[in-house]
């Protein structure tokens, strides 16, 4: 129990030094980028306005509200306080709206999509990385050099391709959005429907793009238990196949499942592209907003998520790492 103590503190060490850096940097960052977004602002409120004064007061007012008129070390004593309060200020670019009503209403769209996606092309890839490695033969030369060929397409790339042959071309599915235009969000058939229908194109791009790579590490994983000299040996003594090949390919799985875990802890930086190019409501859609419009509240809120995320994701892997396999616990003190 020392040994695991040892390690555990040392890794809550280096997780907080790591969210405290992320922090620091979440704030710093979008408030280096060129352009002045309160100016952008008053632009807007006071069109058609010919008093200098006037829009010059109004400035000032919103620069107050913001915090901006504040040098940089009191803005971030000012960012730290409403964090720990979950309070991310207000929208730049949707003013009054809050931040964590701008997140809380993409998150869901996010999750809902990038989640089932990342789930379903994981467990393909798996299923069909394990069969080409235990099946070989034509079945490998088949799944290996498709699996090859999509890992290497871009997720902008796949998204594309999906969009002109099945929006564009054969008109089976919508081009943009998460349900249609002059629907109101409800828990009616036909909204349901719409939804459904938006959804497939972003969701199959996700799943695609995420097959080949699973594919190829799983395949590769295989082959290698599969040459080990405990199943050698097994097949000496005469275990059966099906057994082997159980633990194999649960040997094999442990890589894969870290990928997994990672892949769920970084989705919703993955969610940009698909959502970019369908234009799906969610988080991606939401930063890019946000870095568009010098929205600094919103870039920081969502940025800080998707570090939390990779940040949780990582310790709780080593944590249950350390308890699966005593070595990487070793491995941290030699």
């Amino acid at each position: 129990m020392k040994g695991y103590r040892r390690y555990f503190r040392k890794k809550i060490f280096w997780f907080l030094i790591t969210l405290a850096a992320s922090i620091l940097l979440n704030f710093i960052l979008p408030r280096l980028m060129p352009g002045d977004p309160v100016a952008a602002i008053t632009a807007r409120v006071a069109m058609g306005m010919n008093d200098a004064s006037a829009v010059r007061r109004i400035y000032e007012e919103y620069a107050r509200q913001f915090g901006t008129d504040k040098p940089m070390l009191q803005q971030f004593v000012m960012y730290l306080q409403n964090l720990l309060k979950g309070d991310f200020g207000l929208s730049f670019s949707q003013y009054p709206r809050p931040v964590a009503d701008i997140i809380s209403s993409a998150v869901g769209w996010t999750i809902g999509l990038q989640l089932p996606a990342i789930i379903v092309g994981w467990m393909l890839g798996n299923l069909l990385g394990a069969l080409a490695a235990y099946i070989r033969k034509g079945f490998d030369r088949v799944v290996m050099p498709v699996s090859l060929f999509v890992s290497n397409i871009p997720a902008f790339g796949m998204a594309v391709i999906l969009l002109v042959i099945f929006a564009l071309r054969l008109k089976v599915a919508p081009i943009s959005g998460a349900y249609a235009y002059d629907m109101i969000p409800n828990l009616s058939w036909a909204f349901v429907r719409s939804v459904f229908r938006h959804y497939q194109l972003p969701f199959w791009s996700i799943v695609l793009t995420a097959i080949g790579g699973q594919a190829i590490g799983m395949r590769s994983m295989s082959i290698y238990e599969l040459n080990a000299d405990y199943v050698k040996y097994s097949r000496f003594l005469g275990v059966p196949d099906r057994k082997i090949v159980g633990y194999v390919f649960r040997n094999a799985m442990l890589p894969q499942v870290t990928g997994l875990v990672l892949s769920i802890g970084t989705m919703i930086g993955g969610a940009l592209v698909a959502e970019i190019i369908f234009s799906y409501p969610g988080l991606g859609s939401a930063l890019l907003t946000g870095i568009t419009r010098l929205d600094y509240p919103l870039i920081s809120a969502s940025t800080l998520i998707v570090t939390l995320m990779v940040l949780v994701v990582t310790f709780v892997l080593d944590v249950i790492y350390a308890f699966i396999d005593p070595r990487v616990k070793a491995a941290q003190f030699d």
